[in-house]
């Protein structure tokens, strides 16, 4: 008798994928189009763009401070495209690389070249070279931070099992009283400013209608930051909290009051948050909040975001303050070449940086933490505290003799003038460590899985937009919207995740 043995029969060959490599790895045509992409993006912002701006005509002086700021443009050039490159969105880390990239790099580089400023820098051309090397010093902290980010400690297990922090949720009830509160503050400010019709006319206007409500006296600036910021800030939060709900939710987009309540929000912003009556970087901040909120998990708008930001912050925004003015005052800029827009207008972080320095140097030297001081105590009244700092770029401004104090002091001059070169450091090291873990954090709470009330995905395009008012300071003009946002989501967390309690 012959016994039949049978090998096991070997499983089936499933068919080839198309473009599937021997190695078993999918590329899809998004991936072959990436990386396709990957070489002339990042030869375009580190090398094409900078030496562009740099080999064109111009008085600027081709001396140590222009070497050192072409370098400077190259490096945040580099770093940029690898935030818009990353498998991973990174939201606050892009967002700093922009910054620095436009308005530390490229733009100081085109006056650099032309010889132009926007704000004079009083001080030697030493201070100039010493302010861009800090900022090169600042920057190199912030990578550093981001990768001792990486090593983190060890995580707590229970039970051999690893225990996760539970996610922080928007409280449902909550969310509909803060939406309350955001239309009681928002009809407060326009009745306060004299009717919606102000708000499409200037921010001139604007101004002039917070000092005739009394909330705006000599130096203080509390009362203006307070009232504007109650009056935008809820209606914001408000609103990308309803539509991350409506975004994310099937129940959310078959219940008729949650339609309706976003739909009046949007309403409400577009009178209090439009461009017309805001500055530009807190619009920015309303557009980046918005657009990663109706966005929530794509990488491609991500890349498109930053990538676009790029050519708006070249060819847009140095045009953009067409409403800052009245038909009277306003001045159109003319001029033949692109690079003057970012010499002439708004892009004088490496000057006011420079002149800071010279600030400092001229005998005050260094405040040991008394402008943050001054940051974080923001809201306590001048006739309280008769000695309360002032901005650093309206103290700057005053000393330099300039007749706009409107002026910018970014982080870099900020960290410097309270504690040295050594907490400037320090401080932009702690920025990228946090930068990285929240971003982290985020990637892993941002997904197509994520809870309709998950509150960091909300939070963190926020911040990621008001980042460039932070940034470019001062701190203490940027404060009182931070506070009131804090005040905001304090309102509507909660650690419950029960359906009678959450958004669903």
């Amino acid at each position: 008798m012959v016994t039949d043995v049978r090998k096991p029969s070997a499983a089936p060959e499933r068919p080839p994928v198309p473009g599937e490599s021997q190695w078993g790895r999918v590329t899809t045509p998004r991936t072959l189009l990436s990386r396709a992409l990957s070489v002339p993006l990042a030869l375009g912002f580190t090398v094409f763009l900078p030496f562009f701006v740099a080999a064109q005509s111009g008085d600027g002086q081709r001396d140590a401070a222009f070497w050192l700021q072409l370098l400077l443009a190259m490096y945040a050039g580099a770093r940029l495209s690898a935030m818009v490159l990353t498998s991973r969105r990174k939201l606050l880390q892009g967002s700093f690389w922009l910054f620095v990239y436009m308005a530390m790099g490229v733009a100081p580089l085109a006056q650099a070249v032309l010889g132009r400023v926007p704000t004079p820098v009083v001080g030697p051309r030493s201070d100039l070279t010493v302010a861009i090397g800090l900022v090169l010093l600042g920057c190199t902290a912030f990578d550093v931070g981001v990768l001792l980010a990486r090593h983190r400690p060890a995580a707590r297990r229970t039970g051999g099992s690893r225990k996760e922090p539970r996610p922080v949720m928007v409280h449902r009830r909550r969310l509909q009283l803060l939406t309350l509160v955001a239309f009681l503050c928002s009809a407060a400010f326009v009745a306060k400013l004299g009717g919606p019709a102000v708000f499409f006319s200037s921010r001139q206007e604007i101004i002039a209608g917070i000092q005739e409500a009394g909330v705006s006296n000599g130096d203080g600036q509390a009362g203006q930051a307070l009232l504007r910021g109650f009056g935008t800030v809820p209606a914001l939060l408000a609103l990308l909290l309803y539509t991350r709900w409506l975004i994310t939710s099937k129940y959310a987009r078959r219940k008729v009051s949650v339609i309706a309540t976003t739909a009046a929000l949007a309403v409400l912003n577009l009178v209090v948050n439009n461009p017309v009556s805001n500055p530009r970087y807190w619009f920015l901040t309303v557009l980046f909040a918005l657009l990663f909120t109706v966005f929530p998990v794509s990488a491609a708008m991500y890349r498109v975001a930053l990538s676009m930001a790029v050519v708006i912050a070249l060819l847009v925004f140095p045009f953009a303050d067409r409403f800052r003015y009245d038909e009277k005052n306003y001045k159109p800029v003319e001029t033949t070449s692109f690079l003057e827009p970012m010499a002439l207008k708004d892009y004088d972080q490496i000057g006011m940086f420079a002149n800071t320095i010279t600030f400092s140097n001229s005998g005050p030297g260094h405040f040991y933490g008394r402008q943050l001081a001054g940051s974080v105590f923001f809201a306590v009244p001048r006739s309280v505290w008769p000695g309360k700092p002032r901005d650093t770029g309206v103290m700057v401004g005053q000393w330099m003799g300039t007749v706009n104090t409107n002026l910018s002091s970014p982080i870099w001059a900020e960290l410097w003038l309270d504690f040295g070169p050594l907490g400037m450091g320090a401080g932009l090291l702690a920025l990228g460590y946090a930068a990285a873990r929240v971003d982290r954090r985020y990637a892993k709470r941002a997904t197509r899985r994520s809870p309709p009330g998950s509150l960091i995905s909300t939070v963190v395009p926020l911040v990621a937009g008001y980042s460039f008012i932070l940034l470019r300071g001062p701190l203490l003009q940027a404060s009182g919207r931070v506070a009131i946002a804090g005040m905001c989501l304090a309102l509507v967390a909660t650690y419950r995740h029960d359906k009678g309690t959450t958004l669903r």
